[in-house]
């Protein structure tokens, strides 16, 4: 088996290949640039861990790894254009390098593209992937409608915030690895055991993001800490923090959120400090090992042996327990 340096490796060979050659330029190109700008690989390359996890070859599940590479990408490049964002890993967006129209054109042809790919599978595959990939395609947009809603909804719950990262950002990755281990041969109790652990580590994934955003050191994350505590963006932790404040009479933290005129500096150290005085940092690693611990009771299900289970259980540290 390759480790996932390796497997990155052999995909990013891959990637390069599928560069945009067609004409017209100005469509293709844009998504040239942003493919090329980087980024883990995390789905394709867990996709054809996944396969040869489960005695299969990843030059079968290449096709695949693409699509789903081409398909996340169309929904980053959507989510900037939502978003107005000018920046994706320190790199202008598509809408802010070249132009709103050729960023909405370039995803929409990734997309396509997405589906050419899937289309190349072996037939005894395809009608399998296929349906599995529709079905997150239209989850991934649900979970960004409510996100969206999120922005004006007042009173977003744990459970409606746990939906809707399990939408967004979970269900690919669970894809990704379902669809991985189909090529590999899996039977289908072990494919949908696959489904159940990548899901659960994709829900702990999103909520270890969400506590470096807050408590994350600077030089490691990337990116400095506190953009959610500048946006007011409903994550788990502002959630219960204001669960906590509302339950201890304290509008100090709803006071800070909805100041027009705060500073941005001010705003996170006030947040942080309420933060630290309810203990939210505890909770949400808490919350973040709950499902580490859904995920791995749903790997000791997975029939494999030991040794595979544990390139499986390294995931664990690879994707939660980090500090970048």
């Amino acid at each position: 088996m390759h480790s996932i340096d390796e497997l990155r490796d052999i995909f990013l060979q891959h990637l390069q290949n599928a560069r945009f050659t067609s004409e017209p330029k100005n469509l293709y190109e844009p998504n040239n640039y942003f493919l090329g700008i980087g980024g883990k690989r995390l789905r394709p390359v867990l996709l054809l861990l996944s396969t040869e996890i489960f005695g299969g070859n990843v030059t079968d599940a290449m096709n695949a790894a693409l699509a789903i590479e081409f398909f996340h990408n169309f929904t980053l490049i959507h989510d900037d254009v939502m978003d107005d964002a000018p920046l994706r890993r320190n790199f202008e967006t598509i809408h802010q390098k070249y132009n709103l129209n050729t960023a909405i054109l370039s995803g929409d042809v990734l997309m396509v593209k997405a589906c050419e790919y899937l289309g190349k599978l072996d037939d005894k595959y395809f009608r399998t992937c296929f349906d599995i990939f529709t079905k997150t395609a239209i989850e991934v947009c649900d979970g960004q409608q409510y996100d969206i809603d999120f922005e004006s909804k007042q009173n977003v719950t744990h459970v409606d915030y746990i939906e809707m990262i399990r939408l967004k950002t979970s269900v690919l990755l669970a894809a990704s690895m379902k669809i991985g281990a189909i090529i590999g041969n899996a039977n289908n109790e072990d494919a949908d055991l696959m489904y159940e652990y990548a899901e659960n580590l994709g829900i702990a994934f999103q909520i270890q993001d969400d506590i470096l955003d807050c408590f994350g050191d600077e030089k490691l994350v990337g990116k400095q800490p506190g953009g959610d505590i500048i946006q007011n963006k409903k994550t788990l932790l502002l959630i219960e923090a204001l669960e906590r404040s509302k339950t201890n009479n304290d509008n100090q933290l709803t006071q800070i959120i909805t100041d027009k005129h705060i500073e941005n500096h001010q705003k996170i150290n006030s947040v942080l400090k309420i933060f630290d005085q309810y203990k939210i940092k505890e909770f949400a690693v808490q919350q973040r090992n709950s499902y580490v611990e859904k995920s791995v009771k749903a790997l000791a299900k997975i029939n494999l042996d030991n040794t595979k289970k544990d390139v499986l259980k390294s995931l664990v540290d690879y994707l939660v327990v980090r500090d970048f």
